[in-house]
């Protein structure tokens, strides 16, 4: 049975996250023979259906509003439902970010429909789809399928691959107005802290640091070498705590989950909430100087030795290699 999709593209600064694209690859396996419909909500939005729909959208639906220019629950929830009504759609697909953490439930909770949140892979296709979710902080994966209803996933990003891009794909793209009413939160303004380089949950290589960097300088050579490497800087819980970074930076049960290509954990003992955050990378690299420390039983790669001699060898050693070559 062929199946309507519908994805939201989620904007970050008038761009769309490469979640979007993946979330669209996943909506495909999904629909089979059916439709994708990415849906685009905000304030001047429309200008990028065109690459929604070269990453493999059938079709665009655009909701515009001067309230929708940031997000808030209310607003969103509002304008997609409105979409929901009308296209009346067999499975739904949003990121599993902080958006999609929040709005995917209270769509849900309207709509009646199930939820399967924070889905990694997809088994079969169409009808026959089974989706696999880590549970109990990572430890196990379950495998889920949708008897009846609804299909609403969440996917983490880094997980799905998204379809190659067709700048020669072409689509329909219409917009639907939705009244935006009763809305409890309005923001005003937003102040961003001052950040450069990558994503951080959208990162192909995380250098992430934890107590062993002793203090904020001892970022310092964590940064230059994910710079180097076109990543993004993380930490744990407990550098986090001893005010050596910011929390933003923190990965773990309670911070964000990151499935990059290359995770390098230094000076990171491998507490199991920090395990949750990052125990799916691709591949691990673990610099510790206790040869017993319990990040080292994840590390594809374990590397006993002092961070502070062993970052600046791995910085010398990849900017040589970009010389070579």
């Amino acid at each position: 049975m062929t199946k309507k999709v519908l994805v939201l593209g989620e904007v970050r600064e008038g761009t769309l996250r490469n979640v979007s694209f993946e979330a669209i690859a996943a909506a495909k396996t999904i629909a089979g023979d059916g439709e994708v419909v990415g849906v685009l909500i905000g304030d001047a939005v429309e200008i990028l259906s065109s690459e929604l729909i070269q990453y493999g959208a059938d079709r665009i639906v655009t909701v515009e509003h001067p309230h929708l220019k940031q997000y808030t629950s209310d607003g969103f929830s509002q304008a997609f439902k409105a979409v929901a009504d009308a296209e009346n759609p067999d499975a739904i697909v949003f990121g599993h970010t902080a958006m999609g953490k929040d709005l995917s439930p209270k769509i849900a909770s309207k709509l009646q429909s199930g939820l399967i949140s924070d889905v990694t892979a997809i088994e079969g296709e169409g009808d026959d789809a089974l989706f696999i979710r880590p549970i109990y902080s990572g430890k196990a994966f379950e495998k889920v399928k949708v008897k009846e209803g609804i299909v609403f996933i969440t996917i983490r990003p880094n997980n799905i691959a998204p379809l190659e891009k067709d700048e020669s794909r072409s689509g329909e793209v219409s917009s639907q107005s939705v009244e935006i009413t009763n809305l409890r939160t309005v923001i005003k303004e937003v102040v961003r802290k001052a950040a450069e380089g990558v994503d951080l949950s959208e990162a192909k290589v995380v250098v992430s640091g934890g107590r062993g960097v002793k203090s904020a300088e001892g970022f310092t050579p964590l940064q230059e070498l994910a710079n180097l490497l076109g990543g993004a800087v993380g930490a744990s819980r407990g550098a986090c705590d001893a005010d050596y970074c910011d929390y933003s930076l923190q990965i773990g049960q309670t911070g964000k989950v990151v499935t990059p290509d290359l995770y390098i954990a230094c000076g990171i003992s491998g507490a199991i909430q920090h395990l949750a955050g990052m125990s799916n990378s691709k591949i691990i690299v673990a610099i510790n100087k206790d040869p017993e420390a319990n990040i080292f039983k994840v590390a594809d790669y374990g590397i006993v030795g002092d961070l502070f001699e062993v970052v600046p060898m791995l910085i010398e050693e990849f900017k040589s290699v970009a010389v070579k070559s």
